[in-house]
C-alpha cells in the first residue's frame, strides 16, 4: 500500500477500531482470493467472509429494499423519459465501455460516474436522477467506484460470459423495457427480466446477457455496496481503489 492508503486506513481504525480492516487487510494478503467459487475464479478481488451467492433475493436486504421498491414504483415514468430520450436525443448514448472491451451494440447513459451524479442527466431522466439520488446517493449506499447507467443493448447483441473486478460492490437491475427474447445467466442460471421489476446479483461470478428480441432491451443498472460489507470496509475499499486508480493513471 502507499503512503497515502496506509494513511486512511490508519485513520479508519482509529474511529472504528483495530479489527473493523481485517477482511480487507486479508484481501490484500499474498495468494488471497484462493477460497473463492470456482465461477468466481475471473473476478481479481475477493473480499473473504461475504456469502457466495450469486442471485440475490431484491427485497430481502434491509439495506437495499427501499432502493428496489422507488425504482419498481417509478418503472412507469422512468420509462417514458427513457423513451423520450431515445427518441429525441439519440446521440446521448454511448457506447459502453466496459473494462473488458467497448461495444457499439450496448449503449449507454450514465446517471451517476466517476463518484458523482450526472447532472445532464437529470433533464433527459429526471424520475430516475432523482430516485437515484435520494434513494442511493444520498444515503451511500451506491458504490462510488463505479456506476449508475441505462444499459440498452441492442437486438442481437451478446453480452459475453465474463465476471466483474470484485464481490463487494453488487449490482442491481431495474427492468425498464424487456422485449422477448432477452436474458441473463449468472453462474449457469438463466433468468428473464420481468418489466418494472428488479434483479440483484453477485457479477463476480460469470454472467452473460443477450437480446435476441427485435428491439432494444434496456435496464437500470446500479453497482450497490454488498450488503455484507461494513462502513468502514466500505471508506478503505474506497480509498484504496482510488489510489490504485490514480497510480494506474485512471483518474
Amino acid at each position: 500500500m502507499t503512503p497515502e492508503t496506509e494513511t486512511a486506513f490508519a485513520a479508519i481504525r482509529a474511529e472504528f477500531g483495530a479489527a473493523s480492516l481485517a477482511r480487507v487487510e486479508r484481501m490484500l494478503e499474498p495468494g488471497a482470493g484462493k477460497e473463492r467459487h470456482p465461477l468466481q475464479r475471473a473476478a481479481k478481488w475477493i473480499l473473504p467472509g461475504l456469502s457466495p451467492t450469486p442471485w440475490h433475493d431484491p427485497y430481502a436486504h434491509a439495506e437495499l429494499a427501499p432502493v428496489v421498491r422507488a425504482l419498481e414504483a417509478n418503472q412507469l415514468a422512468i420509462k417514458q423519459e427513457l423513451d423520450a430520450a431515445w427518441a429525441g436525443r439519440r446521440e446521448v448514448f454511448a457506447d459502453y465501455e466496459h473494462y473488458l472491451n467497448r461495444q457499439q451494440d450496448w449503449q449507454a447513459l450514465h446517471l451517476f460516474r466517476d463518484g458523482a451524479l450526472v447532472e445532464e442527466s437529470a433533464l433527459l431522466a429526471p424520475t430516475a436522477h432523482r430516485v437515484v439520488r435520494e434513494t442511493a446517493v444520498e444515503t451511500e449506499k451506491i458504490c462510488p467506484l463505479l456506476e449508475c447507467h441505462f444499459s440498452t443493448l441492442l437486438p442481437g447483441a451478446v453480452i459475453a460470459p465474463h465476471c466483474d473486478l470484485w464481490n463487494f460492490s453488487i449490482n442491481l437491475h431495474l427492468a425498464v423495457d424487456i422485449p422477448d427474447g432477452c436474458r441473463i445467466t449468472v453462474a449457469g442460471e438463466t433468468r428473464s427480466w420481468a418489466e418494472g421489476k428488479c434483479l440483484l446479483f453477485d457479477y463476480s461470478f460469470e454472467h452473460e446477457a443477450r437480446n435476441e428480441g427485435t428491439r432494444p432491451r434496456t435496464c437500470l443498472l446500479i453497482d450497490l455496496w454488498h450488503p455484507e460489507t461494513t462502513p468502514p470496509e466500505r471508506r478503505a475499499l474506497t480509498a484504496l481503489f482510488t489510489e490504485i486508480r490514480r497510480l494506474l493513471g485512471e483518474s
